[in-house]
């Protein structure tokens, strides 16, 4: 069958996408920005994409009208802290003006369990786009999910940081709240197995895992799996932007997603029925089976997608178009060449850059950069990479942002999105000759720009000096 997919390079779609082409259908992916669509040239053959801003009403008609199914994985959390809300509701009645154009039969949405009355902003948000899909010219079945845990998610990297990083926790009373995780694998088969099911249309289903848990019970129990111990006290008088603060300074996530994920962890989130999972005959994972799951595909380099590389969790939100010529005039540039003597070693290195390589030379260097910019409000260097030694464009890479990644072209070039007076990029290319021409262009804002770029000038003349010389190193 034909399937629309929107959210297709989202955390969720990126999963779903290559189980959709297994069982043989064909995908449509709906996309922002078809420049980011970081999956390989092999899959890319097999699918049609289509860019498109649900967000705007324009650029609609690109959709094709004989589709039979579509999947909504549209959701605008990460990008802002006051309006997300209104954007969401904009995306679902902009997506319900073009489906009633087509033949689609039934839409399959991915929401937030809802337990409570009063909800938190984010759990509403959810519940007024399902309300306004149920208005659709077609049938919904809407799948109502909690902690998503798997390689990647935001919520098993929010966990994993503090586990890995403190030993010793004092906490906000919130993470006595009750929860019900469930694993990536699992939510995969929730979402293709009510393809055209018919007991499913016009309905919504809980989905959990098997285990009820409190957030200090997924924290103990992440670091038995680990093989360590970890110490929580639990205070009440942290309030929730103090909450949103510790979170954000201690993990990779933004500060926008922090407050919004403090917000919903307040309410508790537990699955009311398990009829679903009783139609579709689905065994879900434990939660420590969950998490022994999502270090397997770590330790085997197989992470298929992660939340930090959505652009939402960075500075660029008009698309890489806007920044990928890299401007010539009215900036200030560290240009430095080297001769690589293996040039294929050269290229895997610059391929490796950033994460847990680090960047060649002075790490501790940018470290405390990553610090100072953490410290500001940027995203700093905890975020790293997604894959070891493969890169698209729209990776978050500690805290830049690929804009070109062209392995043929021996190309890398990258978009700074740490606090700065100015606009900097990043570029690493190797010519003809096997010369690696290194290029660091910054477009300064007024004279506090210049004055920031002069007074890290000595920093720079070791710090890309060194990358350069241990970047060409065989």
């Amino acid at each position: 069958m034909k399937i629309l997919l929107t959210g297709a390079n989202g955390y969720i779609g990126m999963r779903l996408l290559p189980r959709l082409l297994e069982l043989g259908h064909q995908v449509v992916c709906a996309v922002r920005d078809e420049k980011r669509f970081s999956i390989d040239a092999s899959v890319r053959t097999q699918i049609t994409v289509v860019e498109v801003d649900f967000l705007k009403t324009g650029g609609l008609d690109n959709l094709p009208k004989d589709i039979d199914v579509a999947y909504y994985l549209i959701h605008s959390m990460a990008s802002s802290t006051s309006n997300f809300d209104q954007m969401e509701a904009q995306a679902a009645k902009n997506f319900n003006a073009h489906m009633a154009k087509t033949q689609v039969e039934q839409v399959i949405y991915l929401s937030g369990i809802v337990n409570e009355e009063k909800l938190s902003k984010h759990l509403s948000s959810r519940k007024n786009v399902e309300d306004i899909l149920y208005q659709g010219t077609y049938n919904l079945t809407v799948l109502r999910a909690g902690i998503i845990v798997g390689s990647g998610s935001s919520s098993f990297e929010i966990i994993r940081d503090l586990c890995e990083k403190l030993p010793f926790m004092i906490t906000p009373k919130w993470v006595l709240t009750k929860t019900q995780p469930i694993a990536i694998r699992d939510i995969i088969q929730f979402l293709t197995g009510v393809l055209r099911k018919k007991e499913t249309y016009n309905q919504s289903f809980d989905i959990g895992g098997p285990d009820v848990l409190t957030y200090k019970d997924m924290l103990k129990q992440y670091a038995m799996v680990r093989g360590f111990k970890n110490w929580i006290f639990t205070v009440p008088v942290m309030t929730p932007k103090l909450s949103s603060y510790w979170l954000y300074f201690v993990t990779s996530t933004s500060y926008k997603l922090a407050i919004n994920l403090v917000d919903s962890m307040k309410m508790e989130v537990v699955a009311s029925d398990n009829r679903l999972q009783q139609l579709l005959n689905i065994e879900t994972l434990r939660y420590p089976e969950a998490i022994d799951r999502a270090f397997k595909k770590i330790a085997q380099n197989q992470v298929v997608s992660s939340w930090k590389d959505s652009i939402a969790s960075g500075q660029i939100k008009e698309g890489l178009q806007k920044y990928i010529q890299v401007p010539k005039y009215g900036v200030l540039v560290d240009k430095q060449s080297k001769a690589a003597k293996n040039p294929s070693q050269t290229l895997e290195n610059i391929w490796k850059i950033g994460g847990e390589t680090g960047w060649y030379y002075g790490n501790w260097l940018w470290k405390i950069r990553g610090f100072l910019d953490k410290v500001n409000g940027g995203p700093g260097l905890r975020r790293g990479r997604t894959h070891v030694d493969k890169l698209f464009p729209g990776d978050a890479l500690d805290f830049w942002r690929v804009l070109l990644a062209d392995k043929k072209a021996k190309r890398l070039l990258l978009f700074a999105e740490m606090r700065l007076p100015g606009e900097a990029w990043l570029e690493f290319r190797i010519d003809e000759d096997n010369i690696l021409h290194q290029t660091a262009t910054f477009r300064p804002k007024g004279l506090r720009g210049r004055l920031y770029w002069f007074s890290v000038l000595p920093f720079h003349y070791f710090i890309f000096g060194g990358m350069i010389r241990n970047l060409v190193k065989s």
